[in-house]
């Protein structure tokens, strides 16, 4: 009786993918809380608190990321920069308008460590999930 087959997906990764999605979720948490405040002060210490959360848990994700041996990272990062590409602009644009609409101070300041967040944690988050199924020593998968 021969040894079950053990393809690639099946390897145990870290979670990446789950700790990149949770900072995710906490700047949408934080962008909710500053929101319900419009157009009065929001409570920047909760928003704050967030920001801080979120960025602990991307830190958590490079730290994991640059102990991974074993890993597709030509495909991680070819999808990483073409991602990362798209949600800047989309962050950019939403920075944008609320420079627009006059937001200042230590208010801009957090939504925009929240959209660098968002910036980066969406892409981290795809470009694993892609890499995490494709051959160590090949790039992205070429379209057949």
């Amino acid at each position: 009786m021969s040894a079950p087959h053990v393809t690639k997906g099946d390897r145990p990764f870290p979670p990446i993918a789950w700790l990149s999605t949770g900072a995710l979720v906490v700047v949408i948490m934080g962008g909710i809380v500053m929101a319900s405040y419009a157009p009065r002060r929001p409570p920047l210490s909760v928003a704050g608190s967030l920001l801080t959360l979120a960025v602990v848990l991307l830190a958590a994700v490079a730290v994991i990321l640059a102990r991974l041996r074993d890993f597709a990272w030509a495909t991680f990062t070819k999808v990483f920069k073409w991602a990362l590409l798209a949600y800047v602009i989309e962050a950019g644009v939403i920075e944008f308008s609320f420079v627009r609409n006059h937001t200042s101070g230590t208010a801009l300041a957090i939504v925009t460590g929240m959209l660098v967040v968002f910036g980066v944690s969406v892409p981290t988050t795809i470009a694993f999930s892609v890499a995490r199924y494709a051959d160590e020593g090949r790039g992205a998968p070429t379209p057949s």
